[in-house]
């Protein structure tokens, strides 16, 4: 597998994660995880390295539902038998620790659910040596005109088909949603004259906002020009503090 993704040894892998989890409907209640699934890939070429997904039984039971409302989802029957998080945190751990952290919303959902899995049994938690949200990167560089940039309408976007909510076949999702929207920004960048939208020069990023039922154009500045590749080095270095105060170290 190494020989397929040539890359200065030593160097940090990404390592694509979701999480499944339990959803408080009422006070009080705390997310269990359900299932936990990554990806690690080859920063340069974005091929998959090796895979990994386990379902995970909860404590409490009672709180997974009987039958799911998502004709995929996870029901309480799925992980009855599954192992417990401290069978598999060393696994986890492994997969996780001293690596790029990749994902949709992982800053502010799933590192800290992660954080918290690991509290529980009394072990230190996998920490990352830089982490990519692609919720924040799309944001900023694809722009609104997605819609509201969760991972279900990003991927109806690209005709990519419907979200699973489950662990692996979402970070498979994600990736390919990634590699569509950097595909699109790469294409504006050098070829703006193709598009049948009002372009500005190309050293900007088109986005669209509603205004009076049109879509105007609006220029953002260069800075935000889209990477060509995805690597290691965009990845931006957190400090070891709390995943769900992450800082970054500049």
């Amino acid at each position: 597998m190494q020989s397929s993704c040539p890359y200065p040894v030593g160097s940090p892998e990404i390592v694509v994660f979701d999480l499944e989890t339990t959803v408080p409907n009422r006070a009080g209640q705390r997310f269990w995880v359900l299932e936990f699934g990554a990806i690690t890939v080859c920063p340069r070429k974005l091929v998959e390295l090796d895979s990994y997904s386990t379902l995970i039984r909860p404590k409490d039971l009672s709180a997974v539902a009987l039958k799911s409302g998502r004709c995929d989802g996870i029901t309480r029957g799925a992980v009855s038998n599954a192992p417990a998080f401290e069978e598999v945190a060393d696994k986890i751990f492994s997969i996780l620790n001293g690596r790029i952290w990749a994902g949709h919303n992982i800053q502010r959902f799933d590192c800290v659910r992660i954080k918290e899995a690991f509290a529980e049994i009394g072990k230190p938690a996998p920490v990352p040596v830089g982490m990519i949200d692609s919720l924040g990167v799309l944001t900023e560089r694809f722009g609104r005109r997605a819609g509201n940039m969760k991972m279900a309408t990003l991927a109806a976007y690209f005709g990519l088909g419907k979200q699973k909510h489950r662990s692996l076949d979402d970070v498979r999702m994600n990736l390919e949603v990634l590699k569509h929207c950097a595909t699109v920004l790469f294409l504006e960048s050098c070829l703006p004259s193709v598009s049948n939208a009002k372009w500005c020069n190309p050293s900007t990023i088109v986005t669209r906002s509603r205004s009076n039922g049109k879509l105007p154009c609006r220029e953002e500045n260069s800075r935000k020009s889209p990477p060509s590749t995805l690597g290691y080095q965009r990845a931006v270095p957190y400090t070891r503090g709390s995943l769900g105060k992450v800082q970054a170290v500049h």
